[in-house]
């Protein structure tokens, strides 16, 4: 008798091998047809996603997954994937598919063909795929020997895929899904049926080479996405209207802030307005160094490649370099400052009661990233860090790191993100150091963020090949996730460069090293900001924070009069003294998201006032001068946001 046992703990006897599909029948007809797959717990505790015609042949726990769960998202966005890839077929059977994986929100496939796709062929491909999934044909697995697979895919001229399947070793069988006339390499699993697949969209094409080497072919990347139900996916598609809206580089340019241009890849123009915002969030992480036992230090931009390589980093990021030659010199240009706060740290000789030593630069940085990855202000070659290093004894660890931590959920706060997600990233495969240090230092991260009450979640594999880390994942306004600061315990870097103290018994030790930055890259952050507020920053970040308009030449003087009273308090202010209609002016300024616009006309300039309108519709009508001057310093100590009906949608569940 064969015994299932389900997730409530209950169990089911069959008296031979069922299948998943077959179970999910004989709980209910409901669960049999929404029933997608299955997840199998093996005897040591590990669980695989299987196919509903998998067959259990032993006692096992079985859940059945439906569209409600997160593997059986993916289930419909891998079947997805599989549903374009015979759409193409059907309509362009010179096309070669080649691989096509489930990403975020989505998926996309890889096409070789004669001729660049149109939108008017996304359209027809997009309809076919409905077609097919409306005749539900059952997506079945087979499995193939390599050889008579790689004869079998080089018969009907799918080279590509031929090739991968080469690749396998000889003596494996392979797994190919068949659903009507298209058969596909791929490991599974799949949905039942294509009539499973209801609501999807087909986005755009992009270029990308074959594995990913420019020297092979250029294919045609189709990328869609796919949903359980219509909802959520009218959510998505709402969700990524407002992130056009809100692309930062869009607003760069319609707020006057920053350009790029072709001479300079990778790197940031600032102009006045921009750097004036730049301003404020470097004098307010200056604070926070200040206020928290940091000391502001600065190395220099290129240091010679013996020491890049006693560091480890040519070994381990030389691609990512630039260098430079000077006199029969190799130099590096910086990728990153620890290596630089460690040679100060070197230059004195520091006992145990000087720990924990805190340093913090504003340390500009290069890294030579490939032109393809480049993304505005979110992926450049030049870029600034809010970059610190704590120097501590292991002892000091797990306080340092608890204590970081609550430092940055307040700063992400006052810059308007108030839910952060956190990451453990462990022990990469290419790495230093031994795996007892590694153990403790990743045992010390997971430590400190139980200790401060923060859930986490474990990434095996993705810590920096000198340290495990925790990554803070900030959620914005329409519901995007940024990875954005990071802690990273490091016992190996001090022990290369020679970082000591003498401890309590007076011997020289070995201090801890810990790499924390906040913000991360200031550029990215200020484009993270600027999509998260619209463009529409509150007063204590915006480049000016109000324009005051004279509604005629009557009123220039007061007009001139209050600008240059605001500014000597130290606000950023300018006036508008032309002679356009002041509902012209209004909404010029609105345009630009200046948060306060300050109108003023015979009447207020007899009566000392000054009319005040403010973004997203506020309007607090003619109030006294002094009490404008108070709410304006009140919004920038507790750092307010005046907007209060600017555009704010619900964020989209993505």
């Amino acid at each position: 008798m064969l015994q299932i046992t389900l997730p409530d703990g209950s169990q089911r006897a069959y008296p031979a091998p069922v299948t998943v599909a077959e179970v999910a029948q004989s709980i209910g007809a409901g669960l049999a047809r929404a029933a997608l797959g299955g997840k199998v717990t093996g005897a040591d505790g590990t669980t695989k996603l299987v196919d509903t015609s998998f067959v259990l042949d032993h006692d096992t726990q079985l859940a059945i997954v439906t569209a409600k769960d997160a593997d059986g998202l993916d289930l419909i966005r891998h079947s997805t994937a599989h549903l374009l890839a015979y759409a193409v077929k059907s309509l362009f059977p010179d096309a070669q598919v080649t691989i096509g994986p489930v990403i975020d929100n989505g998926f996309y496939y890889d096409f070789s063909y004669k001729r660049p796709f149109t939108p008017d062929d996304l359209a027809a491909i997009e309809k076919k795929m409905a077609e097919i999934a409306k005749r539900d044909e059952p997506v079945t697995r087979e499995e193939w020997k390599r050889d008579d697979a790689v004869t079998f895919f080089k018969g009907i001229g799918e080279d590509y895929k031929a090739e991968i399947i080469a690749s396998i070793p000889s003596n494996e069988n392979i797994s190919l899904y068949r659903e009507g006339s298209f058969v596909d390499l791929c490991r599974g699993p799949h949905v039942p049926s294509t009539g499973k697949l209801k609501v999807f969209k087909l986005m755009k094409v992009a270029g990308a080479y074959w594995r990913g080497d420019s020297n092979n072919e250029m294919l045609q990347r189709i990328y869609g996405t796919a949903w359980a139900n219509k909802e959520d996916q009218d959510a998505y598609l709402h969700m990524l209207e407002e992130a056009e809206k809100r692309d930062h580089r869009k607003l760069g340019r319609d707020l006057d802030l920053f350009h790029f241009q072709e001479e300079g890849p990778g790197l940031i123009f600032w102009h006045p307005k921009g750097w004036a915002l730049w301003q404020q969030v470097e004098q307010y992480m200056r604070g926070v160094y200040r206020d928290n036992g940091y000391q502001e230090v600065k190395a220099p931009q290129i240091l010679d490649l013996s020491l890049w390589k006693k560091t480890g980093h040519w070994e381990n990021y030389r691609e990512n370099m630039f260098t430079t030659e000077s006199e029969n010199r190799m130099y590096g240009l910086k990728p990153m400052n620890c290596p630089g706060h460690v040679q100060i740290f070197n230059s004195g000789l520091h006992s145990y009661r000087d720990l924990p030593l805190r340093y913090g630069e504003f340390g500009q940085c290069h890294r030579n990233e490939p032109s393809g990855s480049l993304h505005g202000m979110m992926r450049v070659r030049g870029f600034t860090q809010d970059d610190g290093h704590i120097f501590c004894t292991e002892d000091q660890l797990q306080d340092e790191c608890a204590a970081f931590t609550a430092l940055l959920q307040k700063v992400y706060r006052d810059f308007g993100f108030n839910e952060v997600l956190f990451k453990v990233a462990t022990r990469p495969e290419k790495r230093i150091g031994s795996d007892e240090t590694w153990d403790r230092a990743e045992d010390a991260l997971m430590e400190s963020l139980r200790r401060t009450g923060c859930a986490f979640e474990v990434s095996p594999g993705e810590g920096a090949f000198y340290g495990p880390k925790i990554e803070y994942t900030l959620k914005d306004a329409i519901g995007r996730h940024w990875q954005c600061g990071t802690i990273q315990v490091d016992f190996s870097m001090p022990q290369r460069l020679g970082a000591e103290f003498v401890d309590a018994q007076d011997q020289r030790r070995t201090p801890v090293m810990l790499h924390r930055a906040i913000l991360g890259s200031f550029e990215r952050f200020i484009g993270m900001l600027l999509e998260n507020h619209a463009g529409a920053m509150p007063p204590w970040l915006a480049p000016i924070q109000a324009v005051v308009c004279c509604i005629s030449e009557g009123s220039a003087d007061y007009a001139a009069e209050i600008t240059q009273s605001l500014k000597k308090q130290g606000f950023r202010v300018q006036s508008d003294l032309r002679g356009e209609k002041i509902t012209y002016k209004i909404r010029e300024h609105s345009l630009q998201k200046v948060p306060y616009i300050l109108v003023v006309g015979d009447k207020e300039r007899q009566a000392g006032k000054v009319a005040v309108r403010g973004l997203g519709g506020l309007d607090l009508g003619a109030i006294p001068f002094e009490d404008f001057v108070g709410r304006l310093n009140e919004d920038v100590a507790l750092r307010r946001n005046v907007v209060q009906s600017i555009v704010q949608p619900e964020p989209a569940v993505v």
